[in-house]
Formats: C-alpha cells, structure tokens, sequence
C-alpha cells in the first residue's frame, strides 16, 4: 500500500486531528442511518494507505470539503477509483493544486522514495503535450482562506533567488530539503488563498518558477522521479500564469535531465515543443540553451548535420544575449555556458580540436564555482584525450578544488569521471590529483 498523502495533506489544512476526523465521520454517518465507531486508528489506517468500505470515502469528503469550504472528490482525498488517475484537463486547478501541496507535504517529512525512477514514454510526455495544447486557463481567481496580496508574489520571487543561490553554492542535496518545506509551509496557504485573475496569474508564475527550482534540486540529489515531478508540476503552474516563456524554460530543465537519462530522442522532441510553443516569448539565452543541448543530443544521435545547424543557431542566439533583458530564470545561461555546451556535442561528434577551443573558451570566460566544475572537468576530458597530460592534470586540480563544500552528486558523478580517466590515462601527476579528488569525495552526502 502506499500512504495517502493527499488525505494527509487535506487534514493538516483543515487543522483536523485522527480523532476529530474520525468522530465527525461518525456523526456524518448517523445523519445517513450508519451505526459507525470508527476512532483515531482507522484514520492512522487510512492514511497508510487502506480504502474504508461502503460510503466511508463519500463521508470523508463531505467532512473535510465541509471544513475547507470547497466541493472534494474521491480523487481528491485519494480514494479514487486505482489505475485511472484524474485528468488534468477534468479537474479544476485547485484540485491540481491540493495534489502538489500533497507532495510538498509529504516530501518534506521525508516519505517521498529518492529513488523513484523517472517517468518514461507517454506519462513523461503528457505534460508537455498539454502545456502546449489547449485548453487554456480561463481564470485562476480563488476564494480562499487568507487574502493575497502582491507581497505575497514578492515573497515567492524573493525564496527562488534566495535557494537557487544556496543550490549554486551549496548543491542540491544540501538545499532541497529547505525549499520543499517552504513550498509545503508558505506557498500552499498562498495558491489556497483568495486572490483576483490577474493577481492569480503572477502568484501562479512565482509559484512554478520556485517548483522548478525544488525540481533542479531533486535532480541534482538524483532523485530523478521526484524531480521529474516537480518540473511537471511547475510547468502546470507555468500555463496558469499564462507566461510561455516560464513554460518552455521549464521544459529547458526537462531536456537537461533527458540528457543525462540519455533519452536523446526526446530531449530533441521536448526542446522542439518548447521553442514552437513559446515562439517570440522565447529569449535569446533560453534559446541559445535549448538549441545547445539539441546539439549535443543529435550528436548522440550520430546526426552531424543536425548538430552543426543546432550549433549555429546555438551561437547566433548566445550573440542576441543582452545583460539585464533576461527573466530571473535565465540567470543560470551565463557567458561560457554555450561554449560548454558545444564542446560537449563536438566532442560527441569527435572533433577534439575545435571541441578544444569551445572548452578553452568556457574555462576563460568568469562563472560561478558550480558552473566552473563543469567546464573544467569537459576541459580536462578533451586535455586527455589530446594527450595534453600537463595541461589536464592542472585543470582536474582546479576542479577538485571549486568542488569542495558543494554537496550535489551531478557534480561528484564528474569528479569520479575525471578521476577515472586521469588514472587510466596514466600520465605524470595522475595519482597525487586522484587523491585531490579523493579529498572533495571523502564526505559521504
């Protein structure tokens, strides 16, 4: 069986105990002529994952939705019919919303599996397919129990830049559990509560771009599944506020992480869908990103041509990047990344010189500790495979070196390829970098 968290979550919102539940079941009951004697242990049951019998489940709505002061389903509360989940495009977006308050909640007390595996074939590409297809949201107004306030969306902007900063300098695994328990704690009352449309689609907006930060950090904990849901949840959010340029950079992070789960195919299909869909609200460094990673994933994919015009249009976007024109979200495509970027597909291809000056030119260009990782460490592959021993050796100390204090397995699973590699290669100063390495992985996460 696996635990209710829906039901859970409804009740903490409802400040209702096991026993209040149970005995408000009870009394609900008598109303319908059943003789129930249900206590606090049956709720306990419940909440593990066991269905009540007969029109407990209808009573339990009726109770709860009573409390909140909104209509519940049986799906709501978790009791739906098992193997047909609710189509998103039949409930309303408030039951859309108790479902990711659910996970919040239940991630933050630690009973979400880490290592769920990640959706494949049609449940992966559903949710794109309907960020990018009608219906569209026609208002996202809500009466709720609090009244929202523009402070409010200013409180949800300030908490992505304050953890996408912590994930850039601490990682994921450090900074995932923070942001989670801000979404369960903060942000569920705030998408609960009474706001207008116009309001409602910047709360939403706010909203989705600080899921996707949580998505960002449950991949980088390798926590693919649960990450995967986060970046459907935030594209969720990101049609309510209406914003296509929230949308397909949501959809950036997707192909990112079909990338690493080497669904080249579908990385080259999603970042399609999102710069179709987005069209002229796409900027020039999401589309610099998204063109970068097709690159890399037709190169993958043994399609040079493809690659090569990805590569292009790639560096035409990176040169319509201006400082200061950018949403807050496309921070992350900083000067150097494309560069990386391309050097990984041209390495893909097998053009070590020009991959070369591609990774030359990252590593000379200033980014931020977690972004420098990365380049070095593509820097000293190309270094090895060149027979650059001197050279490659330099920069897997450096890396090692920015690596520490960092807790993210995305950047150990780097560490422990440079580190292979050096050893294989067996070139003058491998061992005693190793063992440089060996320091920064020494901590267990």
């Amino acid at each position: 069986m696996q635990p209710n968290a829906l039901l859970d979550a409804l009740l903490a919102e409802a400040g209702m105990s096991h026993a209040g539940l149970a005995a408000h079941v009870n009394q609900a009951g008598r109303t319908r002529g059943l003789a129930l004697r249900y206590e606090h242990t049956a709720v306990t049951r419940w909440l593990k994952g066991q269905r009540p019998r007969g029109q407990v489940p209808d009573l339990i709505c009726e109770v709860i939705g009573g409390r909140l002061r909104r209509p519940l389903s049986l799906d709501d509360v978790g009791f739906g019919v098992p193997g047909q989940p609710a189509d998103p495009h039949g409930s309303p977006l408030s039951g859309f919303v108790d479902r990711a308050a659910a996970l919040w909640r239940s991630d933050g007390n630690g009973r979400q599996p880490l290592d769920a595996g990640a959706l494949t074939g049609t449940p992966a590409v559903m949710p794109v397919w309907e960020w990018e297809n009608p219906p569209e949201d026609a208002d996202v107004s809500r009466e709720g129990p609090i009244r929202v306030g523009p402070e409010h969306v200013e409180i949800l902007k300030a908490a992505r830049a304050h953890y996408e900063l912590m994930y850039r300098r601490a990682g994921g695994v450090a900074t995932r559990d923070r942001v989670v328990r801000f979404l369960g704690t903060e942000t569920a009352p705030m998408l609960r509560g009474s706001y207008s449309d116009g309001l409602g689609r910047g709360l939403h907006r706010a909203g989705g771009s600080l899921v996707a930060v949580a998505g960002i950090c449950a991949y980088d904990s390798d926590a693919h599944g649960l990450a995967q849901r986060y970046f459907h949840q935030a594209l969720r959010l990101a049609k309510a506020s209406g914003d296509r340029g929230l949308g397909a950079y949501v959809i950036a992070l997707i192909v990112n992480q079909c990338l690493h789960l080497r669904e080249f195919r579908q990385a080259v299909a999603f970042a399609e869908a999102a710069l179709r869909a987005a069209g002229r609200h796409t900027t020039p460094a999401l589309a610099a990103d998204l063109y970068a990673m097709q690159a890399k994933a037709y190169a993958q994919l043994g399609d040079t041509a493809a690659a090569l015009a990805c590569i292009r249009r790639a560096e035409a976007a990176a040169e319509r990047i201006r400082p200061g024109t950018e949403p807050d979200e496309t921070g992350y495509v900083q000067p150097g990344l494309v560069n990386v970027q391309v050097a990984e597909a041209l390495l893909g291809m097998g053009d070590l010189r020009a991959a070369h000056q591609q990774a030359a030119a990252a590593v000379g260009t200033p980014a931020h500790d977690r972004g420098r990782v990365h380049r070095l460490a593509m820097l000293c592959e190309i270094q090895l495979r060149q027979g650059e021993a001197d050279q490659a050796v330099a920069s897997a100390a450096e890396m090692a070196e920015r690596a520490k204090g960092m807790e993210s397995l995305r950047l150990r699973d780097r560490l422990r390829a440079v580190r292979e590699q050096l050893l294989t290669s067996g070139c003058s100063g491998a061992e005693e970098t190793a063992e440089l390495i060996d320091g920064a992985l020494r901590v267990p996460l």
